[in-house]
């Protein structure tokens, strides 16, 4: 069975979604944060997995579902993270972040099968990707890999194809990055913890214009 990784940071004011300031304080960006976190994690545990893994910079909270085993982030860039991950890897792993709470058990499903494809690539709207899985976690496919740009998704494909592997493509999501995006991924998934954070939020005074 597959290894779930779930990389993510703790939400704390200040550390996290910070794009969200404003229209959000702080405070209201963390606890967005952390609701997409909270129905990241709920929905990582409804799939059959023989591990799942919370890779974490920071320290865990009570929205940590029971099934999770935490290991610390290492230092250096996001690739260098993401790497590290699937290095502590024997068998197959999915890896996924925490800013698609709009994610469910059907959309990761296809990414648990490993009899046709040697890897699988979820893109990002923002040009990025929410989910890469491998089933060998050769580490060196993400080492070097540039992050948080426009073309970080196509660079990562780009190199699982360069390494002769036979990539599964799952469906397009939209990472909450901005205020526009928290809104657009709320109205998607409205009955999730993040959409109702956000509609506490966006009706009061404070994030009335997100």
């Amino acid at each position: 069975m597959t290894t779930l990784l779930v990389i993510a940071k703790q939400p704390l004011p200040g550390r996290v979604k910070t794009r969200l300031t404003p229209p959000f304080t702080p405070g209201e960006a963390a606890a967005l944060a952390e609701a997409s976190l909270a129905d990241t994690l709920a929905v990582a545990a409804r799939v059959p997995a023989a591990r799942r893994v919370l890779v974490l910079d920071g320290e865990p909270g009570d929205w940590l579902p029971a099934c999770f085993e935490v290991v610390p982030q290492v230092a250096g860039g996001l690739d260098a993270r993401l790497a590290a991950a699937f290095a502590g890897c024997s068998g197959p792993a999915l890896l996924i972040g925490m800013d698609t709470p709009q994610l469910t058990p059907g959309l990761l499903a296809p990414a648990l099968c490993w009899d046709r494809h040697d890897a699988w690539f979820g893109p990002a709207a923002d040009g990025g990707f929410w989910a890469l899985g491998l089933a060998v976690p050769d580490p060196t496919l993400l080492r070097g890999v540039p992050m948080s740009r426009p073309d970080t998704g196509r660079v990562q494909h780009e190199r699982l194809t360069a390494a002769g592997l036979r990539v599964g493509r799952l469906p397009v999501l939209r990472d909450v990055d901005t205020a526009d995006d928290a809104r657009r991924v709320a109205a998607s998934a409205p009955g999730g913890r993040f959409a109702a954070v956000h509609t506490s939020l966006t009706a009061t005074s404070a994030g009335a214009g997100a």
